[in-house]
């Protein structure tokens, strides 16, 4: 599952593309019809943290990597800089996999059951008002 979220496809059957455009997630999957918001309110806040998480991570790892190479001499004044510049290109990189990957922990978590799976006719509705 986490394979399939990684690479941005459903986590539960592969299908996918989920996303149209960069910021637009579609509302279910075009393959097998899970809703990808899985009914509760503020459900995407987990997908917010698992991206805080992806950038906390990559900034200990360039904070420690730069100290320990440049150390005892640290150029402050880059770590500023460039900080700033990696972890605005985090959260942008970040932002399409952070939803995936929750989703996938939460399939995890909770199994699917079958009112989570959109009918044919209103997947078609909804994506097509979607990608409009």
């Amino acid at each position: 599952m986490f394979w399939r979220a990684i690479r941005l496809r459903c986590p539960h059957c592969g299908g996918g593309p989920l996303f149209v455009g960069w910021a637009r997630i579609l509302p279910a999957c075009r393959s097998c019809g899970l809703t990808l918001e899985r009914g509760e309110r503020g459900y995407w806040l987990g997908a917010y943290f698992v991206g805080l998480v992806a950038i906390e991570v990559v900034a200990s790892l360039w904070l420690a990597g730069v100290m320990a190479w440049t150390w005892p001499d640290i150029p402050w004044r880059f770590m500023h800089v460039s900080t700033i510049f990696l972890l605005v290109g985090t959260s942008i990189a970040f932002y399409q996999m952070s939803h995936t990957i929750f989703l996938a922990f939460d399939l995890l978590v909770h199994p699917v059951e079958p009112d989570d799976f959109a009918a044919p006719e209103e997947r078609r509705a909804r994506t097509s008002r979607r990608e409009r």
